[in-house]
């Protein structure tokens, strides 16, 4: 007779970041192409925008790597230079004048920042666990505000925002929840810092707001699990999306050019 074990096993917990989750919502098809279809489908060719937002963020982490003495406007231009990805533009002339608009956010963006003070975390991963959920991240910045943090996440796209793009942001809920667990300290206000425009839309949470996105993700991630078929969401979106191509419904949307979100 089989021995019973004393103690049930313990439930597998799923393992996930909220891009994880944010693309199951945009799309379930473009969920299974990204985390489940192996070798995945080929994606098309590399956005300008990702390049853009990518260097941008770099060159401001690095910023933050130099001595306090050393962050000067005077040395963005070798910081972003030394990180400009140069995918996706539509040509070399569009490419300099991205580079010259991005480096104008940057030297105005840095006239705000304390040079001595130091975050308490820059490009950090944060992780959380509940009954249900293995969450991780990585925050662009944390910052000390007093006896508490905040998360601090840089946006370069061309629209602006608002305090309910920091309210609905489950992303940046679920980067405090992390954040305030990896640190044992309160992080209850989140912050959009739209370098285009120099504003910032922030959001000041409660124990209860930061809740209903803890039980919403996980409701995302249960509905993950329980999917067999990931039917696409067909849309606008579909002419950005990097699988277009080999999903029959979205590839009747019209393509676009990967360079026209940086387009003036």
């Amino acid at each position: 007779m089989e021995q019973l074990g004393l103690f049930a096993s313990p439930p597998r917990l799923f393992t996930c970041t909220p891009s994880k989750l944010g693309s199951y919502e945009d799309c379930p098809r473009r969920y299974r192409f990204s985390y489940v279809d192996r070798p995945a489908p080929p994606k098309g060719p590399p956005w300008a925008h990702n390049s853009l937002g990518a260097s941008v963020h770099t060159a401001l982490k690095n910023w933050y790597a130099l001595e306090p003495a050393r962050r000067a406007p005077e040395a963005l231009p070798g910081l972003l230079k030394a990180t400009w990805v140069r995918e996706g533009y539509r040509d070399d002339a569009q490419e300099r004048e991205v580079y010259r608009r991005a480096l104008g956010w940057l030297e105005s963006y840095v006239e705000s920042l304390d040079p001595a003070e130091d975050p308490v975390g820059v490009e950090r991963t944060v992780a959380a666990r509940t009954e249900t959920l293995a969450l991780s991240g990585r925050v662009d910045r944390i910052d000390q505000r007093g006896d508490e943090l905040v998360i601090v996440d840089y946006k370069t796209g061309r629209s602006g925002l608002s305090p309910d793009d920091a309210r609905g942001s489950r992303a940046l809920a679920l980067y405090a929840i992390a954040t305030s667990r990896v640190f044992r300290k309160a992080c209850r206000r989140v912050e959009l810092h739209h370098l285009p425009t120099g504003t910032v839309a922030a959001f000041e949470h409660t124990d209860a707001s930061l809740e209903r996105h803890l039980r919403r993700a996980e409701a995302t991630a249960a509905d993950i699990v329980a999917d067999t078929e990931f039917r696409p969401l067909v849309g606008p979106h579909c002419s950005w999306c990097d699988y277009r191509k080999s999903c029959p419904e979205g590839s009747t949307a019209p393509p676009k050019d990967p360079w026209t979100a940086v387009e003036v």
